[in-house]
């Protein structure tokens, strides 16, 4: 049985690779310190003997007995709300996390999958992007300990390639959605679907002209395990081309929850994207991927989902636990 190890393992994406892996029959061991993930998104896999949960801080030295053939690191947070409050944190997966996995990977002579992530391109000069755009990024903006953490981990990962000629794989993820997204994390379709819960009004950043271009979890996941079993080293684009204003998507989100808010408008935060919409040729090309799932359907799944979630998630701030004893560190 094959033993693959996701950090990350709890959180959203994490969590739906765990079910993959289980699913193709893998060993899985996952790991997460719960800053921003949630055990509830795996509990479901406790009882099964061919899964493992580390409590574990990636930043720090990694330990895992025995063989491993995969490591996929997608710990890191994952939305404005997150890494503005824990920049460091932010920063540290990034850098001392993929430090710490491109490691275990060398002495265990496994294969490495990083979640990189269309941020990596900024607010793109080019559209739709591809791999070969270097992106256009503010690196002490807000959004800099984000986007510059990612690019530091691709550069990290493609170092581990050249020089000690690791097995590096690299995924560029695009908007995604799906069942365990935190409603709370700031992200705009949990944000939308939450205030359309609330009975309150869909807020909307500048005129909502922005696009975004949302991939189903599913989707998603089938890319990624698509781009690990590949023999390429290089960035790949995993995303759903199929792009939208957010004005379109509130409008899209009002009446698939049938209720009758408005949409408003509040100020661009600083280094917003403008446009978002992968260009997923090589994905294509090398993977034979594109995604399968179109967005009524998958956000339909995802609605039901939310609306199943207990009052007290639905108007619950966001939770950071522990984050101030993180910054100190």
């Amino acid at each position: 049985m094959k033993r693959v190890l996701i950090t990350g393992g709890a959180g959203f994406l994490g969590s739906h690779l765990c079910d993959r892996f289980i699913k193709e029959g893998y060993h899985v061991i996952a790991m997460d310190n719960l800053i921003t993930g949630d055990l509830k998104n795996i509990e479901h896999l406790f009882k099964l003997p061919n899964f493992e949960f580390y409590h574990h801080d990636v930043s720090k030295f990694i330990h895992v007995p025995g063989e491993l053939d995969y490591i996929l690191h997608f710990a890191s947070p994952a939305s404005p709300i997150d890494y503005l409050k824990i920049p460091i944190q932010t920063l540290k997966v990034g850098s001392l996390g993929i430090h710490n996995c491109l490691g275990l990977a060398r002495v265990k002579n496994a294969r490495v999958l990083i979640a990189s992530t269309s941020e990596v391109y900024g607010d793109p000069t080019v559209h739709p992007q591809t791999e070969e755009y270097w992106g256009n990024v503010n690196p002490v903006g807000p959004r800099g300990v984000y986007d510059e953490a990612k690019r530091f981990q691709e550069a990290m990962t493609m170092a581990y390639h050249t020089y000690h000629g690791l097995e590096t794989r690299i995924v560029r993820i695009f908007n995604t959605y799906g069942p365990r997204m935190r409603l709370n994390d700031g992200r705009v379709l949990p944000a939308f679907i939450g205030q359309a819960l609330r009975g309150e009004d869909l807020t909307m950043f500048g005129d909502g002209s922005q696009t975004r271009s949302f991939c189903f979890v599913d989707d998603l996941v089938e890319g990624i395990y698509r781009l690990l079993l590949s023999d390429y080293a290089y960035p790949v684009n995993i995303g759903n081309p199929d792009e939208i204003t957010i004005k379109e998507f509130g409008e899209e989100i009002i009446k698939l929850t049938g209720t009758n808010q408005k949409l408003i408008s509040l100020p661009l935060p600083k280094d917003d994207p403008k446009q978002r919409q992968p260009n997923i040729t090589k994905a294509q090309e090398l993977l034979g991927w594109e995604p399968k799932v179109n967005r009524a359907e998958g956000l339909k799944i995802t609605y039901e989902y939310f609306k199943s979630l207990p009052n007290d998630e639905l108007y619950k701030m966001a939770d950071h636990r522990g984050f101030e004893d993180y910054e100190r560190k």
